[in-house]
């Protein structure tokens, strides 16, 4: 019976859209232990996971968006504008350091939920929408900011960023505390299924009585909560508010959501396949620092695998063959093998 059920498991997981990452990630993982004497030990695994906690929490609340059939390209101003609020909150505003970084998850929330009304209720274009936010915020992060970086001294958030229990450190135990409860629910609530609905068809989802604009509210305000949860993180780690932070953790977990198999037009993926795609770009990244590779290389792969990801997402959406034909690849490859014929048969 156990030995049906690990099949079973097996046989599920092989299924899964993410599973030639999830088997690139092993590879990946065992090549970077074979030729790197610093990678697999236990202080850089440590430091490889607690780096890659601000992309798993923002790469989760972007997976919602994307699973109701929606896109948010403001996580990363909203991650900024957060640390910002959080920096205001402890020096200027003197709240404790508790309540500032609630107040700093209230107002991503708030962020992410303004989105939602805009693309939700007023029916605008969610990149329309998300582009626009994401240079508005931008803008409050110089304004409230004054572009300056301010120290954030707090005994909490060095706690949070830096002390561990178990062996484990905070970080690591709040990605798998995002990840449960973000699992939980996508597969065992209400809401998890309407999101599912929503993005597979939603004029569909509207008709069988979802309340469809609440439930792209409440994505966006998702994405938003966890972008603050990353800004929080990010203000903890550095020891400070600084309104350079998040410009580019939006093309990185754009390309963990991807390679994890949730699909642009929605209604397909999870956040199993997300937690795999962090992952496997975490091990890449922090492999290549290991084996002292220069950043923009890094940049430059990471860029590279986005654009596969999209490749394989549209390729798993309409197939290779439909793929070739909108390219006129097969047209021009039948064209070329009627000349040939032709050109035979004259002679």
């Amino acid at each position: 019976m156990n030995r049906g059920r690990t099949l079973g498991l097996l046989r599920g997981v092989a299924g899964q859209r993410f599973f030639a990452v999830l088997v690139l990630f092993v590879a990946l993982f065992v090549v970077f232990t074979l030729t790197q004497e610093r990678f697999a030990t236990s202080a850089n695994i440590k430091a490889l996971l607690t780096s890659a906690a601000i992309l798993w929490v923002v790469a989760i609340g972007l997976t919602f968006v994307m699973l109701a059939g929606g896109f948010d390209l403001s996580v990363g101003s909203m991650l900024a504008l957060t640390s910002i609020g959080l920096g205001a909150f402890v020096n200027d505003w003197g709240l404790p350091a508790v309540v500032a970084v609630l107040a700093a998850l209230a107002l991503g929330a708030a962020l992410g939920a303004f989105n939602g009304i805009l693309v939700g209720k007023l029916g605008l274009s969610f990149l329309v929408v998300t582009l626009g936010t994401l240079i508005l915020y931008r803008g409050f992060v110089n304004l409230w900011s004054d572009t300056r970086t301010e120290q954030v001294l707090s005994s909490f958030l060095d706690s949070l960023a830096f002390d561990s229990f178990l062996g484990l450190p905070y970080p690591v135990w709040l990605m798998a505390g995002t990840f449960l409860v973000a699992l939980y629910v996508q597969r065992s609530t209400y809401f998890g299924r309407d999101v599912y609905a929503v993005g597979g068809n939603a004029d569909a989802a509207r008709l069988s009585g979802i309340k469809v604009a609440r439930t792209i509210i409440a994505v966006y305000a998702i994405s938003g909560l966890l972008a603050g949860v990353g800004g929080v993180l990010q203000t903890a780690r550095i020891g400070a508010a600084s309104p350079q932070v998040g410009e580019a953790v939006l093309f990185d977990a754009a390309a963990a959501v991807l390679l994890g198999g949730t699909s642009f037009a929605g209604g397909i993926g999870g956040v199993g396949g997300t937690a795999v795609g962090v992952l496997f770009l975490a091990t890449l990244q922090n492999g290549l620092s290991v084996a002292g590779i220069a950043s923009y290389w890094q940049q430059m792969v990471t860029g590279g695998i986005l654009l596969v990801a999209v490749l394989l997402d549209r390729i798993q959406r309409e197939g290779g063959a439909a793929l070739l034909r909108r390219a006129g690849w097969r047209r021009g490859v039948t064209a070329a093998a009627t000349e040939t014929d032709i050109d035979r048969s004259e002679e």
